[in-house]
Parts: structure tokens; C-alpha cells; sequence
């Protein structure tokens, strides 16, 4: 795949904590092209959370640009929040607000940045958690419905924007294991629908039946890429041998 098509572009990104002690990321170089699904998966403390939250500057890199849909969304200038719009972000926990409503968490952004009315918003949250069998849990709060649902809630949340891409960071990772195949699910319908994501998981099973492409990060850096059977299947280096060992 070449970058023309490429809805974000990463150019030697760095980002260093506490002065520099800690690396996180020593200088990426990477693209995601419109329509294709990016999983990066290695071990703990390899970079990948931090990677996937520069992509939206929920973490601002030491250094390096990120281009997304060829703006240079790390210049001062950006209007970040306007693209943040477009760029959904699902996380480990959830992030609903306990006191309100299902429906009320994935109206609430739409409606107060003013992108749609409160009556437009509702019908397509409902439309929206009808597509996820979970119309019946509309006036229902968070608390009262499980991880799996609260996950796929944030994700319809996310949905309810009409963003561009969606951003996965370990989505299962804090799930009871037979609630895991339901989000899974739901994130292999958004895959076949053709929308752009990049997912940080340790699904391996995700990683070979979804991704386009697999990133393996390691000391901060992308040590590794390729196809779902490229790097299954014919791993290179022996970092990834080890680490497939590791989880398979």
C-alpha cells in the first residue's frame, strides 16, 4: 500500500518522559491508509498506548510531526479539537459518565459541539445501539449494563461522531474473557464496513483474522511490519519469534 491514500502520516515521532528517562517512542515513521485496519501489538511498555495517543495529541510528542488528513495536526496553530472530531478514541475503561443515561453519553458530544440537534442525535444513538442488539438499554445507566455492553456503548459513542477513523487502545484488555468475542465482534462489522482503525490489543486472533497490517513495536519503534501471514507466519526477527512464543 503507498501513502497516497494515507489518512495519517507519522514522521519521526519521539516522546520521551520525566526528562528524558524514559523513551517511549524514538522516532516512528509510519501511514495509515483510508479504509485499511493497522493492529499493533508487543510487549507491555513497547510504546503502542503511547503511539495511539499521539495520533489525537492526547499525549503531545517530544518531537516529530503527525499529519492527519494532511494537516500537520502537532503545529501550534491546529485547531485540534476541530479534528479530534473526526478521529474517534475508544479505551480500556470505558470513560461513560455513570450519571448519565446510555443515551444520553452518546448524544452528549454531537449536540454540545452544536453538529447536531438533540432529536437528530437521539435518533441516530438509537439507530446506532438497535445496530448493536442494545436498543432496549437506551434509558438505562451505565451501571447497570455489563463491561462487554459499556464497551460497545463507548464505541457507538464514538460512531455517533461520523468520525473518519477510530483509534482502539486494549478495548478488551479490562473485559471478563466471554465478554471479549462481543466487542471483537462488533469490531470486525466496523472492519468489513470499510472504517479506517488502528487497534492496540493483544488479541492475536483479531490481529490475524482483521488487520491489513500488523505493527510490532518494541523499544519504542515500529521493529517489525507486514501482512497477518508475514508476521504469523514468517516472522524475521528474532524479537518477534520470541514474542509470538510468548502469546500464541
Amino acid at each position: 500500500m503507498t501513502k497516497d491514500n494515507a489518512i495519517i502520516r507519522v514522521k519521526d515521532l519521539v516522546m520521551h518522559f520525566k526528562g528524558g528517562r524514559i523513551k517511549a517512542l524514538n522516532g516512528v515513521d509510519a501511514h495509515i491508509n483510508r479504509g485499511e485496519v493497522v493492529v499493533v501489538i508487543g510487549p507491555s511498555g513497547s510504546g503502542k498506548s503511547t503511539f495511539l495517543r499521539c495520533l489525537d495529541l492526547l499525549e503531545f510528542p517530544t518531537s516529530g510531526k503527525v499529519y492527519f488528513e494532511d494537516t500537520d495536526i502537532t503545529d501550534p496553530k491546529c485547531n485540534i479539537n476541530e479534528h479530534r472530531q473526526k478521529m474517534g478514541m475508544v479505551f480500556q475503561h470505558f470513560n461513560l459518565f455513570p450519571h448519565l443515561t446510555v443515551l444520553q453519553n452518546i448524544t452528549l458530544a454531537p449536540v454540545t459541539l452544536k453538529l447536531q440537534t438533540k432529536e437528530a442525535a437521539e435518533e441516530n444513538a438509537r439507530k446506532l445501539l438497535e445496530r448493536i442488539g442494545l436498543s432496549d438499554k437506551a434509558d438505562t445507566y451505565p451501571a447497570m449494563v455489563s463491561g462487554g455492553q459499556k464497551q460497545r456503548i463507548a464505541i457507538v459513542r464514538a460512531l455517533a461522531m461520523n468520525p473518519d477513523m477510530l483509534l482502539f487502545d486494549e478495548p478488551t484488555s479490562a473485559l471478563d474473557p466471554e465478554m471479549v468475542g462481543e466487542v471483537l465482534s462488533l469490531m470486525k462489522d466496523l472492519a468489513a464496513d470499510g472504517m479506517t482503525m488502528a487497534v492496540v490489543t493483544h488479541e492475536m486472533g483479531f490481529a490475524r483474522e482483521v488487520a491489513d497490517r500488523i505493527w510490532f513495536m518494541d523499544g519504542g519503534v515500529i521493529a517489525e511490519q507486514g501482512t497477518p501471514d508475514e508476521i504469523f507466519n514468517h516472522p524475521k526477527s528474532e524479537r518477534l519469534q520470541q514474542f509470538l512464543k510468548s502469546v500464541l
